[in-house]
């Protein structure tokens, strides 16, 4: 068993919490493996953080809003291995192209908890019109990668790596 890092973004890593994201897919790299690991393997997850001087960490996904706000967080990439919170064990990982996902894998995406977790404005903003798990999936996908080019209309290939939580 290997253990590696992953990062989440604030609304996923609450996702995680909540029991309600189990799936997460990632571009395929075509230069490299899988670096996502094996069945088995261990993903402890980087998030947006900071130390506070009491040794404890505090963690961006656990507070809303305003109480996020301010210039003291650390980027979840500088998280170090002691200060993960969760872990998790892969229990399954495919490649396939993006818009293979089945309604029950883009619920199992936590992509309704962040759709629902949104303002109405923001809703209103991302709305195309579509319902359910894929369409809130699709807008989810598109709201982090298509800006980078990889969009949902690209239909890129990706892993979609399946995980439990195992810790806490």
């Amino acid at each position: 068993m290997r253990e590696r890092p992953i990062l989440f973004k604030g609304p996923m890593v609450r996702a995680i919490l909540d029991g309600t994201k189990t799936q997460t897919r990632r571009l395929v790299n075509v230069k490299r493996g899988c670096p996502y690991g094996c069945v088995g393997d261990r993903l402890w997850v980087r998030e947006t953080f900071r130390p506070e001087t009491d040794g404890e960490t505090a963690y961006r996904a656990d507070f809303q809003g305003w109480e996020a706000d301010g210039t003291d967080w650390k980027p979840s990439i500088f998280m170090p291995r002691g200060s993960s919170r969760i872990e998790l064990e892969v229990t399954e990982i495919r490649a396939l192209r993006l818009q293979d996902i089945s309604e029950e894998d883009a619920a199992a995406e936590g992509a309704m908890t962040w759709w629902n977790g949104l303002s109405q404005e923001e809703q209103f903003g991302m709305y195309d019109g579509g319902r359910g798990p894929i369409a809130a999936f699709r807008m989810l996908w598109d709201s982090i990668n298509a800006k980078r080019g990889v969009g949902w209309d690209t239909n890129p290939w990706v892993w979609a790596v399946s995980f439990r939580r195992v810790k806490p």
